[in-house]
Parts: structure tokens; sequence; C-alpha cells
């Protein structure tokens, strides 16, 4: 059975990542879903949050932290909206999203080798078309690999940090069955959806599933995170392919 866009149901969109793409972050690239795009930075910063600096612990003891950020450019959806710096507040989907995205990559990192750095990773979405917080995921891990790399490189790092990959996809259940990696106009008449996070020693970091017009079965939710599997399978590949290849 198949989609209104002709793909399968347990079928990616068309995925890219593109590294280098900002000249003065540690680590960058642009991941495309479809048409999604999310512009993903890793910038090293040589200081530690107020409050765990306020700990009175040396950065030794310490270790370091990672943090994430996540917006919309105002012409990123069908129509314009205004930046959440012109509104003085931001909405708690972006404060949900970013939040979502620094538990996602810290749930993969000892922090301890980087004593007294902080990693800010920015995910500006710069077209969206469904599954932007999953695309920040899948990015912000291709960025931080980057920006460790050259961290390590430069001899600025007492271990390793990254214990394994993260990578994360939507599926949701529509009318033709459980579908993989859904773009918006699948997501908007969505029945039931949800957001999978994994790593690659094959543990789930974050499920998130919820019924949007009934409840959700058990045989469907089982469906979800096996399509979840095979899609962030792929991206895996993806993320080491494209990091091998930066690293030449």
């Amino acid at each position: 059975m198949g989609r209104l866009n002709g793909r399968a149901l347990d079928a990616l969109r068309n995925v890219a990542i593109t590294t280098g793409v900002n000249p003065h972050a540690e680590g960058s690239c642009i991941v495309k879903f479809g048409m999604t795009e999310v512009l993903c930075t890793a910038s090293v910063q040589e200081k530690l949050p107020q409050w765990m600096r306020a700990s009175g612990k040396s950065n030794k003891e310490l270790g370091g932290w990672v943090t994430a950020e996540y917006g919309m450019l105002p012409r990123a959806t069908g129509e314009r909206k205004d930046r959440e710096a012109t509104r003085g507040k931001q909405e708690g989907r972006t404060i949900e999203i970013q939040r979502l995205v620094g538990r996602a990559i810290r749930a993969v990192c000892d922090l301890k080798p980087l004593e007294g750095k902080t990693i800010w990773l920015d995910c500006d979405v710069l077209v969206a078309d469904g599954g932007t917080r999953t695309a920040a995921i899948t990015g912000s891990y291709v960025a931080l690999a980057l920006a460790l790399a050259g961290l390590e490189k430069a001899g600025k790092l007492r271990g390793k940090v990254l214990r394994e990959q993260v990578a994360a996809i939507s599926c949701g259940v529509g009318t033709e069955g459980v579908m993989l990696d859904m773009d918006y106009v699948e997501d908007s008449s969505t029945l039931a959806d949800g957001n999978f996070v994994m790593s690659s020693g094959g543990h789930w970091v974050e499920v998130q599933v919820s019924g949007e017009q009934r409840p959700v079965t058990a045989a469907e939710v089982g469906e979800m995170q096996r399509l979840a599997e095979k899609g962030i399978q792929e991206l895996f590949q993806l993320q080491r392919e494209v990091i091998e290849a930066s690293l030449v």
C-alpha cells in the first residue's frame, strides 16, 4: 500500500546532509528531509553555564555541557510568522523542541572530557515541511561530531565525548496505515503521530506518541517503532558517511 506522494509506507523522504556550511562554527551542516531544511551549527565556548559555575567545583570535576537552541525563520512556513524576539518571548513549542534536542544529544555524551567547555547546538529551520525536530536532532549530532573532531585534533579534549550516534524520525497513523517520516500534509491529517529518538546501540532515547483524532493501539505503536528503527538505521549510515567524508 502506498501514500499520496508515491512513497512506500516504510520509506524515508530524500535525505541529504551537507557539512561545512558555516565557516565560523566549529561544526555545521544543513540537513534536508524532503522539503524540510534545518541549519545546525555547533559552537564551542570556553566557559560553563552560571548554574554549573555556582557549585564552586573545578572544571575537571564539573566536566562540560552541551545544550541546544531551536528556532524557525519567519518564512519557513506557508505564511510569515513574526520572529519570537519581536514578540518578546519564545513559544512553548520552541522551548519543548530545544529541550528535546539537548536531551537527545546529551544522552550519548560523556561530558567529563569537555572540562569547562560548553557546546551550543543552534538549530535554525530554513524550510518547514514536517519533521523539523527530528531533522534538528539528526543534524545536531553531525555538527557536534565535527566540532569534537576539531577539538581532538587540537589536543583540547582529554577523552572521548560521543559514546554512540543518535538520530530521530517521525511516524504516523494515516488512512493508508502506519507510515514513516511524514511531510506536513500527512502530519496535518494524521490519526496519530510519534517522534522517535534512538541511539546506535539500539536503545530508545525518547519516544513521543500522541493520538490526534483517536487513541493509538498497541499494534500501531509497535509498528511505528519498527518503522522508526528501520529509518533511523538508514540515518545512522548517512551520518557516518558524511562525517567520514568531512574529516578526510
